[in-house]
């Protein structure tokens, strides 16, 4: 489940609770004072779900009735989904939701599918890709090749993702999504599944700058969890290290479609 496909399953609910509200218990006329789109992110805190959103209190001010019921019919109706494990209510009326296991694996293979859409060739003149990097930032151009250059990091990351692909062909690993019913849950992989979320949504808003700053965190979850993609030693490659490969296939496409969209290259090899 990305986070538009639980964007449009949470305003399908916001529909349909603001309809069951309405004073002749109709639908009738709510949309027009309801948003045209709902918007969901990563919630503040790690733990609390893969995702957040405030759709209870907009629709409450909408609707004019206290945002903890309004939330709590929210969650009521969203739990009943397939792809939604749980939903809870926090502070005045926040909706933190966690997506069902089959669904966080769905959402890893539809973005590993993405690999090689946007590869392009390494360009020969890094003052390119300095260049637009840092406009869209706003930070102090560098060229040091080292993590604390956030362009340095994210170029990484993506050659680290390619070469884990490599040494799994080499290992005749392939990827799987979900391999082994791989639930991503552990607190390295969930972290890397919500900053691969978090940027595709991003991704799809007109915000260089903070496009930048979710590839980072992409970056940074996937150099955490990148030693335990494939088998080290001795060790045989298991189905955890099929699900792990995908998801670092998926973080790879990722990197590579978000650098292409600020004009900078994602090199295979650095």
């Amino acid at each position: 489940m990305t986070p538009a496909q639980l964007s449009r399953t949470v305003l399908r609910a916001v529909r349909r609770v603001a309809g069951d509200g309405a004073p002749d218990g109709s639908s009738a006329g709510a949309p027009a004072v309801l948003p045209e789109r709902i918007t969901v992110g990563r919630p503040p805190r790690p733990g609390e779900g893969d995702y957040a959103t405030n759709a209870a209190l907009r629709l409450a001010a909408a609707i004019g009735r206290p945002a903890r019921s309004v939330a709590e019919e929210l969650r009521e109706v969203l739990v009943r989904e397939a792809d939604i494990a749980e939903v809870a209510v926090a502070g005045p009326g926040f909706l933190n939701i966690t997506v069902a296991r089959g669904a966080r694996a769905a959402l890893v293979a539809e973005l590993a599918g993405r690999d090689d859409e946007h590869l392009v060739a390494a360009s020969t003149e890094p003052a390119s890709d300095v260049r637009h990097w840092f406009g869209a930032t706003g930070g102090k151009p560098s060229w040091e090749q080292r993590e604390g250059n956030p362009l340095f990091l994210v170029q990484y990351a993506h050659a680290r993702a390619r070469a884990l692909l490599r040494g799994a062909r080499a290992l005749g690993l392939a990827p799987e999504a979900g391999a082994g019913g791989h639930a991503y849950d552990g607190p390295r992989e969930s972290a890397l599944v919500g900053a691969l979320a978090e940027c595709e949504r991003i991704a799809g808003l007109d915000d260089p700058g903070r496009l930048a700053r979710a590839l980072t965190e992409v970056a940074d979850a996937l150099l955490d969890i990148h030693g335990a993609v494939l088998p080290v030693g001795e060790r045989k490659p298991e189905a955890a290290h099929r699900a792990r490969l995908a998801l670092a296939q998926a973080a790879g496409a990722v990197l590579a479609g978000g650098l292409t969209r600020l004009g900078v290259t994602a090199p295979a090899r650095l």
